[in-house]
């Protein structure tokens, strides 16, 4: 079995929440209809940015992640990054994730540093 490139599987995991939230938890104004659909998403699009960085990082074992572990390699690697990844744990994983955050606004914010962690890791992956 080939081993799939982190970042693209990061990326489709953060498009997958995207549809997710586009198509299953229906905007309406500035709130979204569906609490189960925005956990979903929330999870998809967090477990995505903690692929890019297993990649980065080298983790190859499946099953729980420790936050704290996260946290201390990202601070070690990048304070900027840090900021970033402590935002999208917040946004996504505990307010869409488990508190299913019916917000608009909300799941943007945490979909956008989720892209930008996701675009960190791939220039520091990228070989020429």
């Amino acid at each position: 079995m080939a081993t799939k490139d982190p970042v693209l599987e990061a990326k489709r995991y953060v498009e997958n929440a995207r549809t997710i939230l586009r198509e299953k938890a229906i905007k309406r104004d500035y709130l979204y209809t569906d609490r189960k659909y925005v956990k979903m998403a929330g999870h998809a699009a967090y477990t995505g940015v903690l692929l890019a960085l297993d990649g980065l990082f080298g983790i190859k074992s499946k099953g729980r992640k420790d936050i704290n572990w996260y946290r201390d390699q990202v601070a070690r690697t990048d304070k900027k990054l840090l900021t970033n990844f402590m935002s999208a744990y917040e946004l996504l994983h505990l307010s869409m994730s488990y508190d299913g955050n019916l917000d608009v606004s909300t799941a943007k914010s945490g979909l956008r540093h989720a892209d930008e962690i996701i675009q960190w890791v791939e220039q520091r992956t990228a070989t020429c």
